[in-house]
């Protein structure tokens, strides 16, 4: 399993969507499980972004087809990106 952050901001529809059914964003959690990703951790912010969203995946593959399937809703816009901890990115560079 590899680690991704999505960034994620939500459309004019996906915010009507929230305001009416805050724990859609459980619902969806439930969807992207269901497609082998398990969610690390999941933080709604300020600024550019309305949430961060740590992801643990097989593959790109993986994550390419629940940005698809997630983005075709047409509820929210994402932005992922592949993640190496610290750690690995030390020992890669020795």
């Amino acid at each position: 399993m590899a680690a991704y952050i999505a960034l994620s901001n939500l459309t004019d529809e996906g915010r009507k969507t929230l305001k009416q059914k805050p724990n859609r964003i459980k619902e969806v959690n439930k969807e992207i499980e269901a497609m082998g990703i398990k969610i690390i951790g999941q933080y709604a912010v300020l600024g550019p972004y309305d949430f961060v969203t740590i992801l643990d995946a097989p593959n790109n593959e993986a994550v390419l087809k629940m940005s698809v399937e997630l983005g075709s809703r047409g509820s929210i816009q994402l932005v992922t990106l592949p993640a190496i901890s610290v750690e690995d990115f030390i020992k890669s560079l020795k």
